[in-house]
C-alpha cells in the first residue's frame, strides 16, 4: 500500500510563491508516476504537473515557466514549486502517485487549498 500526504497550501498574493509537498510512504517501490492535479470550484479537475520514473517531467501549458516539479528520493517527497502565482491558480491541489496516474491505478491525497488573492 502507498500513502500520499500533501502539505504547503495557503493564501498568497498574486505574483507570490508557494511550495507544495507530497510525502510518499508505504510500498513506494511500486510508484512510477507522481502528479499534481488541481480543482477549482465548479471546474473539472486538471493535471498540473507530473514526474515519471523520477526524471521525466510534464507540465500543463497554463503553468509552464512558472511551476516546477521535483522529487527528493532521500525524503520520499515530491515538490511543486509555484512561482508568479495568479488568481486563476486558486484551487485545491491534489497529489497522486502510482504505476500510472489513472484513478484506478494510483493513490490520491486529501488535497491542500491554494488561494491566490489579486
Amino acid at each position: 500500500q502507498v500513502q500520499v500526504a500533501e502539505s504547503g497550501g495557503g493564501l498568497v498574493q498574486a505574483g507570490g510563491s508557494l511550495r507544495l509537498s507530497c510525502k510518499l510512504s508505504g510500498n513506494i517501490l511500486r510508484i512510477n508516476m507522481v502528479g499534481w492535479f488541481r480543482q477549482a470550484p465548479g471546474q473539472r479537475r486538471e493535471s498540473v504537473a507530473s514526474i515519471i520514473a523520477g526524471t521525466r517531467k510534464q507540465y500543463a501549458d497554463s503553468v509552464k515557466g512558472r511551476f516546477s516539479i521535483s522529487r527528493d528520493s532521500a525524503k520520499n517527497t515530491v515538490y511543486l514549486e509555484m512561482n508568479m502565482l495568479k488568481p486563476e491558480d486558486t484551487a485545491v491541489y491534489y497529489c497522486a502517485a502510482g504505476v500510472t496516474l489513472r484513478e484506478d491505478q494510483s493513490v490520491w491525497g486529501q488535497g491542500t487549498q491554494v488561494t491566490v488573492s489579486s
